[in-house]
């Protein structure tokens, strides 16, 4: 059963008019843009929910609500997830020059998800079923926020060979970018090896599909490049690399997979 995604849809508009004006040019100092890129986030975070039909009545017969299953969706909770993060630095530490990326991006991604809303799967494999969902959702948006900042990082060492000062221009210190960035690689390890393990523990439910093989290959490259860091001592553009593709690989597993399934060939989602 596809249920409709109508109940979201006013909300998701106004998230998407409230990104645009989020993005909107505005002079250094004015606070307006991030007050309505707090208001767009929660307005998506409420989309995100109504999405998932737990507030429409239970139809007798029909199967159990769970998650959407589909790249649009988890696309659009992924820059939700770092646009949680990116709010919760604006706060503590001034981190300039990504509103209008971030929003701009969100915008899209929830344009998307309004165009391929996914299927709505109930989730019984297990009763850890839907924590191997939300940790997987979970290990997204920490990678997310690490390629964020690994880009912020990338920046910052150009602009310090070209003779600049020896920190970001989003208003940052270098090594401590640097340190945040990899703590944000390191959390997402974390939580994407239990949703792996929790995966792997569903009797008849794991297969070694093309989700699988490039699910362990991002899980391998992550493990390499913290290994690197640390007995090696990767820094720079050469630890950015192995973060990007680590990221690259874990976006196929499901996004790129889930993409071919709903657009290219328009299968059945499973």
């Amino acid at each position: 059963m596809i249920l409709s995604a109508a109940p979201a849809d006013p909300l998701a508009w106004l998230a998407i008019v409230g990104y645009l004006a989020a993005a909107w040019p505005a002079a250094p100092g004015q606070r307006w843009p991030l007050r309505v890129l707090v208001a767009a986030w929660c307005l998506h975070a409420l989309a995100l929910l109504a999405g998932t039909g737990i507030w429409a009545p239970d139809v007798p017969g029909e199967p159990e609500r769970g998650l959407l299953i589909g790249f649009a969706p988890v696309l659009s909770f992924t820059l939700w997830l770092v646009l949680a993060v990116h709010v919760i630095e604006s706060r503590l530490l001034p981190v300039v020059g990504m509103r209008r990326v971030l929003a701009l991006f969100s915008a899209a991604a929830m344009l998307l998800a309004w165009l391929f809303p996914g299927e709505l799967r109930a989730v019984a494999h297990s009763r850890w079923a839907p924590l191997h969902w939300v940790l997987g959702l979970a290990s997204y948006g920490l990678f997310g926020t690490a390629v964020l900042h690994g880009m912020m990082l990338d920046s910052a060492e150009q602009r310090l060979r070209s003779g600049g000062p020896a920190t970001a221009a989003f208003g940052m210190p270098l090594l401590r970018l640097e340190r945040l960035t990899f703590r944000f690689v390191e959390a997402g390890f974390a939580v994407l090896t239990l949703a792996l393990a929790l995966g792997l523990s569903f009797p008849g439910y794991w297969r070694w599909d093309h989700k699988t093989v490039l699910s362990l290959l991002g899980w391998a490259t992550f493990a390499a490049l913290i290994a690197g860091r640390q007995w090696r001592g990767w820094r720079g553009r050469q630890a950015t690399r192995w973060l990007y593709a680590g990221a690259l690989l874990l976006l196929l597993a499901y996004v790129g997979s889930r993409f071919v399934m709903e657009v290219v060939l328009q299968r059945q989602l499973t």
